[in-house]
């Protein structure tokens, strides 16, 4: 066994991370908690998780509801995508007769990636894959010097054969939960805790002093920025909102009118700014939004998709993050 296999799971068995899906080998909540936390931070997964077992205990029950009971639940989390394709993938397994126990099997799920399919396999089925995100990428990259940008299919592979040359099959989950609870709580991105490593003496980049240098990638994404106006037209204890439609963020997600560039037409009625210049960060893009709030006595002339909805029932309605800040600033 490597000595770096064995010193993780020497480190592992002494602080691994307590997380309520660590005690199943039900391949339902494991496949949850790894689609929740591909872009969520532990702290805050631990509780969506928790509160999706409660109302969809077991595939059957996310199967048989609706999108937007299943994007209500999901509000907050953000990458409104992994939802869809989470309950997508719940019909799929439910007409399938039941939950896929191979690698190949899992893959074939709407949504799960090469890294979800092996978190699965290995944790619920012990199929011996090794897992590749990024915490894994960071420590391999560290403990061997390794100069391949992570972010080309060379780099992908080359970590991918190396985290699987580690693994050792009969050990296939440990290793896995272990490397990636060592990068997410020794070898962090920043900060990294390099004299309480128990592998610090073997560490290539250590021993250079390059460790901030690791992982590497080969290009920045660019980020662009795009100009919001909201505008909540209240008329009779109604609000006009529609669902946001596929090819563009926040798909089936609901808002109210949304005039982009900040060119607003004449409105009827009383039109007052609420907030400007709200930011809001996504991942590859910036945007920049205005906040208004309009009374009019006669409704306005509005595209065909727009509903006039009971301004009480708002709640019901799965929203974007930055649809939410505009109903607070509504609200007080």
């Amino acid at each position: 066994m490597a000595r770096l296999t064995a010193a993780l799971l020497q480190w592992y068995e002494k602080n691994g991370r307590e997380l309520p899906w660590r005690g199943t080998r039900d391949p339902y909540a494991i496949w949850l908690s790894e689609v929740i936390l591909q872009q969520t931070r532990v702290e805050q997964g631990r509780d969506y998780w928790q509160r999706f077992m409660e109302r969809f205990p077991n595939v059957e029950s996310l199967a048989a509801a609706t999108e937007d009971e299943v994007l209500k639940l999901w509000q907050g989390l953000g990458y409104y995508s992994r939802a869809r394709n989470l309950h997508a993938a719940a019909k799929q397994i439910v007409e399938q007769g039941a939950f896929p126990t191979t690698y190949d099997g899992l893959r074939a799920l709407r949504g799960v990636g090469g890294y979800t399919a092996a978190a699965i396999a290995s944790l619920a089925f012990d199929v011996p894959v090794a897992v590749v995100d990024g915490n894994v990428f960071r420590v391999l990259a560290r403990y061997y010097g390794i100069d391949t940008p992570i972010d080309t299919t060379q780099g992908k592979r080359e970590f991918q054969a190396l985290a699987q040359e580690l693994l050792p099959p009969k050990r296939a989950a440990d290793f896995n939960q272990a490397i990636m609870d060592f990068g997410a709580m020794m070898c962090t991105p920043t900060s990294p805790r390099c004299d309480l490593c128990p592998v610090s003496t073997t560490c290539a980049a250590l021993r250079h002093n390059e460790v901030s240098r690791f992982p590497i990638k080969s290009r920045k994404t660019a980020v662009a920025e795009r100009r919001f106006s909201y505008v909540y037209i209240r008329h009779e204890g109604r609000v006009a909102f529609h669902r946001r439609p596929a090819g563009n963020i926040w798909q089936g997600l609901w808002e109210p009118l949304l005039v982009e560039d900040n060119t607003l037409p004449p409105f009827p009625g009383s039109l007052t700014l609420l907030r400007s210049a709200v930011r809001h960060v996504l991942t590859h893009r910036v945007l920049i939004a205005d906040f208004y709030i309009l009374e009019c006595d006669e409704p306005p002339t509005l595209p065909d998709d727009y509903q006039w909805v009971p301004e009480d029932h708002l709640d019901t309605l799965a929203v974007p993050r930055l649809v939410e800040r505009l109903l607070t600033a509504v609200n007080h």
